[in-house]
């Protein structure tokens, strides 16, 4: 009778040790954590004529950069030195945003309205935002 109680236990100790290995470890302290990041769509509003004229133009940075904004009606395009085109959509008067929110730009502003102030992040990795200011060199 002895060795038909021990079967039960011996499946049930063995079914045990097999759940064990199937779990996941916990994660250590320096492993790295996927995660997801959710971003309202950004409002925009439309270029007008005036608007978009005072926006065309070139302007030297204040790191030495050199920035060429080409408006159109729904966004402006910003490409800075040979790099890739920016896309930013006003959001407010003289306010530009990227539809990801990485980047800001500010226009219109300093004694005369030709300065324009420059926000980006970097990296998606890096809790840091670079601010830039700039004046126009060529319209």
């Amino acid at each position: 009778m002895r060795p038909l109680l021990l079967l039960p236990a011996s499946l049930l100790v063995l079914a045990s040790s097999a759940l064990a290995q199937t779990l996941p470890y916990p994660r250590a302290a320096d492993e790295p954590m996927s995660s997801v990041q959710v971003t309202a769509p950004v409002k925009s509003m439309l270029i007008f004529g005036d608007q978009a004229e005072q926006l065309n133009a070139t302007y030297a940075m204040s790191n030495g950069w050199r920035m060429k904004v080409k408006p159109s009606s729904r966004y402006i395009s910003a490409v800075i030195d040979n790099e890739k085109p920016i896309r930013l959509v006003q959001v407010e008067r003289d306010k530009f945003v990227s539809r990801d929110g990485t980047v800001t730009m500010e226009f219109n502003q300093g004694e005369w309205g030709d300065d324009m102030t420059m926000s980006y992040v970097p990296g998606r990795d890096l809790a840091q935002v670079i601010t830039i200011s700039s004046r126009v060199a060529q319209r």
